[in-house]
């Protein structure tokens, strides 16, 4: 489904991506793992456009997307929930949603979309009405997920869906994050900070040190990598 190549990214003089590859296969989960600065959050914003790659190529469902504005890579199915969660503050649930729902034309599948999201994330529809920026953060990152997936996605890229939500809903949101893949069959790209969360729910990780791939394979074969173990999972 994405097939990234020899991906460069760089912020003036500064190197960010070193000319990393990786591929996601259709109905998979796959994970970025590594520390802050490692370029996860660069590789995401890049594959949705929001940055220019330097070189390399990324392409979506066979299409090359590298150079595409971000309207047409969303377009084509591929949303992106950003670090932090970036909901529209003063504009209610119902309207977050709506412009999730932006560039669809078609109103029954607008509302079939909605009442999918409603499905996943039944408090949101208790919440229509209210502010987005009322919100606790763990709902904020409900809408976040739910705006995106608004926009029909083949492949949905999250940054961070753990950051700055309470320990009790953090399970709630990976929970959700595995029915969306399995029971919707969602293609799903995870950035996440908690690498032991990232690793037990997905099927593949590539480890990112400093803008390069220094580790990949199979996440339940990582976990057990004692390198890794040492670095990200505490021992």
């Amino acid at each position: 489904m994405l097939e990234v190549t020899d991906l460069s990214v760089s912020y003036g003089a500064i190197s960010a991506l070193g000319g990393i590859s990786f591929r996601i296969e259709p109905g998979r989960i796959v994970t970025l793992v590594g520390a802050n600065g490692a370029g996860k959050t660069t590789t995401l914003r890049t594959l949705s456009g929001l940055l220019r790659a330097k070189g390399g190529s990324v392409r979506f469902r066979g299409e090359d997307i590298t150079r595409l504005a971000p309207h047409h890579i969303v377009a084509r199915g591929l949303g992106h929930v950003p670090e932090g969660r970036m909901v529209f503050a003063n504009l209610t649930v119902d309207e977050n949603l709506a412009m999730g729902a932006y560039l669809q034309k078609d109103r029954q599948r607008i509302a079939a979309n909605r009442d999918y999201v409603f499905g996943i994330f039944p408090r949101l529809k208790e919440r229509l009405a209210q502010a987005a920026g009322t919100l606790s953060g763990g709902e904020q990152q409900m809408l976040a997920i739910g705006r995106a997936l608004m926009g029909d996605p083949q492949l949905l890229m999250l940054d961070e869906p753990s950051l700055g939500i309470a320990p009790k809903l953090i399970s709630t949101i990976f929970e959700k994050i595995i029915e969306i893949n399995r029971r919707h069959g969602v293609t799903i790209l995870l950035v996440e900070q908690n690498a032991k969360l990232a690793l037990e729910i997905s099927h593949e990780a590539y480890v990112l040190e400093s803008g390069r791939i220094v580790m990949q394979g199979a996440s339940e074969t990582l976990r057990r990598d004692p390198q890794l173990k040492a670095a990200y999972l505490g021992g």
